[in-house]
């Protein structure tokens, strides 16, 4: 193609814009990738806090490392609104686990008291959920396979010191369920307790301890409005409704996406300025040219589309290139981590298409000026161009 001829007359110049373009566009995959699996996350946590309330233990009025009471279920249970009142115990699945880029895994017990009113769907790709009184049997997410070693139902696993055997491994689902191990209360009370300091434990007993309630309103019952009441009558408790985490996460989300995107356009930027100085350097090159063309009659739009076209052509080009080594860094860093069960890159169609797309506007918008400048050419004096 012409437009395609004409950009490489000076390959090198050529080669270097392009991979300017490529760079941003790698840039943005790569960030991109990040903050949607960013926004999947807290996307799956506001469609599980959408119809429930979950309850802990106030820091402002708690002894340090005292865990909540599972007496507080009859308390709960008793407020007005609530249908039912699901004790859980949530800790960390490594004990040593440090600082994790996106969900940590986790290990979750619940009593399975409110199985029938959860509105979360999870499927499974191999086994079952559990039971009640299925003690030292686990279910585990998707991304926890190979972290633990599990190939199918029925293998064993270890956590904490402890062996469960896996009834069952949940469809993926991008989201928190993916980087858990879900086991009956008992168990994970069994393991919270043995983690707490002596003086605590000389406090309360094991099938005492619990970390959370997850409250199901009865049905009509707004669960922000509930979660006000809870908070209302119990001033020792935070009660987190599904308005109060979208603000709280969400929030926290967005300025991280705004950050991990502002990185990327900064490179993207950085690419466009080279298509805009390559441009330029064409359109002087090809002055003689320009006059030639207008002299036979070329319009102003015409000689416009053809300068637009080729710095199109350079993001486009970029951005393929770009894309393909976005698509292959993700995949290969989600590789090299599935051993720690946490996959920090998504790339979605969206943003595939979408960084595609922007390095092709990005590419037209650079190259605006030089063809304006190109298109505003006097013939005579472009002629007479040495």
């Amino acid at each position: 193609m012409r437009a395609i001829r004409n950009i490489f007359r000076r390959k090198l110049r050529a080669t270097l814009t392009i991979g300017g373009i490529a760079i941003g566009v790698l840039a943005l995959v790569v960030m991109g990738a990040i903050a949607e699996k960013m926004t999947l996350l807290v996307n799956g946590g506001t469609e599980y806090f959408s119809d429930k309330v979950t309850v802990s233990e106030s820091p402002a009025h708690s002894m340090a490392a005292l865990p909540m009471s599972i007496d507080r279920v009859a308390e709960m249970e008793a407020v007005d609104g609530v249908n039912v009142a699901s004790a859980g115990c949530t800790l960390l699945l490594d004990e040593d686990g440090g600082a994790s880029f996106g969900m940590p895994a986790m290990l979750i017990g619940y009593d399975l008291r409110a199985r029938d009113l959860e509105s979360f769907e999870v499927t499974f790709a191999d086994g079952r959920d559990l039971e009640p009184g299925d003690q030292g049997k686990a279910v585990i997410g998707s991304d926890l396979v190979k972290k633990l070693g599990v190939e199918k139902a029925g293998d064993t696993i270890e956590v904490r010191g402890r062996t469960f055997e896996v009834v069952g491994i949940m469809e993926a689902t991008l989201t928190a369920p993916d980087t858990t191990v879900l086991v009956n209360l008992p168990d994970a009370q069994e393991i919270f307790y043995d983690g707490l300091p002596e003086f605590v434990q000389s406090m309360v007993t094991q099938d005492e301890v619990i970390t959370d309630l997850t409250i199901y309103p009865d049905e009509g019952v707004d669960p922000d409005q509930l979660a006000d009441r809870l908070e209302a009558q119990f001033d020792d408790i935070d009660a987190i409704g599904p308005e109060k985490f979208e603000e709280q996460i969400g929030s926290i989300a967005d300025i991280f996406n705004y950050i991990v995107y502002g990185v990327a356009m900064v490179s993207l930027v950085v690419g466009g300025l080279s298509v805009i100085n390559t441009m330029t350097m064409s359109v002087y090159e090809r002055t003689r040219e320009i006059g030639i063309r207008k002299a036979l009659g070329a319009s102003d739009w015409r000689i416009i589309r053809q300068f637009l076209t080729e710095s199109a052509w350079i993001g486009l080009i970029g951005g393929i290139i770009g894309l393909a080594l976005g698509s292959l860094m993700t995949a290969g860093g989600n590789n090299a981590i599935e051993q720690s069960g946490t996959a920090i890159f998504l790339l979605t169609p969206r943003l595939a298409i979408g960084s595609l797309a922007f390095a092709v506007v990005l590419g037209v918008l650079s190259g605006l000026y030089p063809a304006w400048h190109a298109a505003r050419m006097n013939p005579v004096e472009a002629l007479r161009y040495e």
